[in-house]
């Protein structure tokens, strides 16, 4: 990395195939929607989200020997994210289904693409340079590449560096166990974690948001908890006191996406050294503005611009 890198995401990149329809659908029947190839991948959405929001930032991860794979390389060097990618032969760059219903709401179908290969070889050489690390819990729940995730998040904080966490699935997380999710992430001393509502409430088996966030601190003692709430907009804070900030007025249209999108917001500030309360309120703005777009990475408008502070 010939400069320091603020934001270094490391984890999938895969194609979302989107498929948007405007009733629910009727089993053994047809009906009319919009089917879109959109770039995604938890891990890639956060490291274009902070790029887009004025961070230097990096992706690790692998694709596969395909014309998707050169796709990855090309849509990376467009926004402007320093991609360290390796390829294999043995799997297909990686797709994701995402149907998206008349409610805005997701569901997805994960095909295991190259991404899910990532091995210790794999890592940059020169991977404790970056200033932060994020994963996501795409890269803990098999192996590979769940080694060559905690080996890069160990030799990050052994070289001083921040991590942060997403946990990205509550359905995997309670197939792994929570337990033994929480044993092998909090050992790592993740300074930021940023759980959704389903995730936090599979993690602590709590409910209520506040008592979610606390039980959460204490899972994660060194962490800053950002607890996403959706339409509820957000709880932010540590050591047992936290801040709810509400959210944007924007329409949900497409839910896909827009937790990366407030992760990378908010490592973009923060990783730059702006609080926790101010990064997750400028993330909010940004993770509600994608929520009434379609797609993970909808292209910025003089608004979204404006907020970032990009031209």
């Amino acid at each position: 990395m010939a400069e320091s890198l603020d934001v270094l995401a490391l984890g999938d990149f895969a194609w979302d195939v989107l498929i948007h329809t405007d009733a629910p659908l009727a089993p053994g029947g047809d009906t009319f929607g919009q089917v879109e190839l959109q770039p995604g991948g938890s891990a890639a959405n956060v490291a274009v989200w902070a790029r887009r929001c004025g961070a230097r930032a990096g992706f690790v991860g692998k694709i596969g020997r395909d014309r998707f794979g050169e796709l990855a390389r090309e849509n990376l060097a467009e926004e402007g994210v320093e991609a360290r990618l390796s390829e294999t032969s043995s799997r297909p760059t990686g797709v994701v289904a995402v149907w998206v219903d008349h409610t805005g709401q997701r569901s997805m179908v994960s095909g295991q693409g190259a991404d899910f290969l990532l091995t210790e070889a794999d890592l940059p050489t020169d991977l404790e340079s970056a200033n932060h690390l994020h994963l996501t819990g795409w890269s803990l729940f098999t192996d590979p590449p769940r080694k060559a995730a905690l080996s890069a998040a160990r030799r990050a904080k052994a070289a001083g560096r921040t991590l942060s966490l997403d946990p990205a699935s509550f359905q995997l997380i309670e197939e792994a166990g929570p337990s033994a999710f929480v044993r092998m992430t909090a050992a790592l001393d993740l300074d930021v974690v940023f759980p959704n509502y389903d995730e936090g409430r599979i993690l602590t088996g709590e409910r209520d948001p506040e008592a979610m966030a606390r039980r959460l601190a204490e899972l994660y003692p060194s962490a800053v908890v950002a607890l996403k709430l959706d339409a509820k907009g957000a709880l932010v804070g540590k050591d047992g006191r936290f801040t709810h900030l509400p959210p944007t007025p924007d329409r949900a249209t497409d839910a896909t996406g827009a937790g990366d999108a407030f992760a990378g917001a908010f490592l973009a500030r923060w990783a730059r050294g702006q609080g926790p309360e101010e990064a997750a309120r400028f993330a909010v703005v940004v993770s509600g503005w994608v929520v009434a777009r379609r797609g993970a990475r909808p292209p910025l408008d003089a608004r979204m611009k404006e907020h970032c502070g990009v031209s």
